[in-house]
C-alpha cells in the first residue's frame, strides 16, 4: 500500500469520526451554548496536542500560518455548531458537504488547473450527499441553514490552506497551533457575547471528551499529515463521505431507517471518488510517497 493510499484511507477514517459526532454535538447543545462548548473542546484538544505532538513547544515559524488556519477552522466550527441549534444533524451534514464543490472552485480561482474528472467527481459527490441526507420537503431556508453554509465555506478554505501549509511546515507544530487558536478565539468571544448556557451533565462530558480527543486531537493530526500526500480537491471529495457516517449514526442512535435513496447517495459519492481517482490522475499528489 503506497503512502497516498494510506493517507486517503486515513482521511476516510477521520471522516467517519466526524460523521458520528453530529448526533453527539446536537445532544450536547441542549446543555451548553456553542461558544463555551467550542472553547472547552478546543482548549482541551489543543493542550493535549501541544504535549503529544509538539512536545511542549512549537516553532515560531508555524505560529502565523497555524493561526490563519485556526481562524478559518474556528469560523467553520462556530457557524456549524451554531447552525445545529436551529437545524437537524442530517441537514447540517448535507449543507456542510457543500465544501466538496467549493474546494475545487477555490483552487480554480487561485489559478490551479483542475481536470474535468475532478470537477465531475465533486459534482457526483455533492449529488450523492443530497440524495443521502436531504429530507423530503426541506422547506424554506432557516437561520441554521445560512449559518451552516457559512461554516461550509470556512471549512473549504481551511482544507485549501492545510494543503498549502503542510508542504512547507511540520504538521507536528501546525496542528497544536491551529487547534489552540480555535480555543483561544472561542474563549475571547465569550467575553463579548453574554448569556451563555453551561449545565454539567454526563451527556455534555462525553461529548466534550469524544469531540476533543477523537474528532479534534486525533482527526486533525491525521488530516494535516495525510494532506501532504493527497490533493486538496480529492481530500474534499473523501470528506463527502461524512454524511454517509452521519446517516449511519442517526440510524444507530435515533432509529432513522436507511432507505433506497440513502444507498443511492452513498453510491454516487463512491462513484465520484473513483472518477476523480482513476480519470483525474493528472492532478498529482502534493508530495509523492
Amino acid at each position: 500500500m503506497g503512502t497516498r493510499t494510506k493517507a486517503e484511507f486515513s482521511l476516510a477514517a477521520i471522516t467517519a469520526i466526524w460523521g458520528f459526532t453530529f448526533v453527539i454535538v446536537k445532544g450536547a447543545l441542549a446543555d451548553a451554548s456553542p461558544l463555551p462548548f467550542l472553547a472547552v473542546r478546543f482548549m482541551l484538544a489543543g493542550l493535549l496536542l501541544l504535549v503529544v505532538l509538539g512536545r511542549g513547544r512549537v516553532g515560531q515559524e508555524t505560529i502565523l500560518p497555524g493561526s490563519i488556519m485556526g481562524l478559518f477552522l474556528f469560523g467553520g466550527y462556530l457557524f456549524q455548531t451554531w447552525g445545529l441549534v436551529y437545524t437537524t444533524p442530517s441537514k447540517s451534514a448535507f449543507l456542510t458537504g457543500f465544501s466538496v464543490i467549493l474546494v475545487p472552485l477555490i483552487m480554480m480561482l487561485l489559478g490551479q488547473k483542475l481536470g474535468p474528472a475532478t470537477l465531475l467527481g465533486a459534482g457526483l459527490g455533492l449529488a450523492g450527499i443530497y440524495l443521502l441526507v436531504a429530507p423530503s420537503g426541506m422547506g424554506g431556508v432557516n437561520l441554521g441553514d445560512i449559518l451552516t453554509l457559512a461554516g461550509a465555506t470556512s471549512f473549504a478554505l481551511h482544507i485549501v490552506l492545510v494543503g498549502h501549509y503542510t508542504k512547507r511546515f511540520s504538521f507536528l507544530h501546525l496542528v497544536p497551533v491551529q487547534i489552540l487558536a480555535v480555543g483561544l478565539l472561542a474563549s475571547a468571544a465569550l467575553v463579548v457575547v453574554p448569556a451563555q448556557r453551561w449545565h454539567f451533565s454526563a451527556r455534555l462530558v462525553v461529548a466534550i471528551l469524544v469531540t476533543a480527543v477523537l474528532a479534534t486531537g486525533v482527526a486533525f493530526s491525521v488530516q494535516n499529515w495525510a494532506q501532504q500526500y493527497t490533493p486538496a480537491a480529492h481530500t474534499a471529495l473523501i470528506f463527502a463521505l461524512e454524511p454517509v457516517f452521519a446517516a449511519i449514526s442517526s440510524w444507530l442512535v435515533m432509529g432513522e431507517h436507511l432507505r433506497g435513496r440513502t444507498l443511492a447517495g452513498a453510491s454516487l459519492i463512491l462513484a465520484g471518488m473513483v472518477v476523480s481517482e482513476i480519470w483525474g490522475t493528472r492532478l498529482a499528489s502534493p508530495v509523492e510517497g
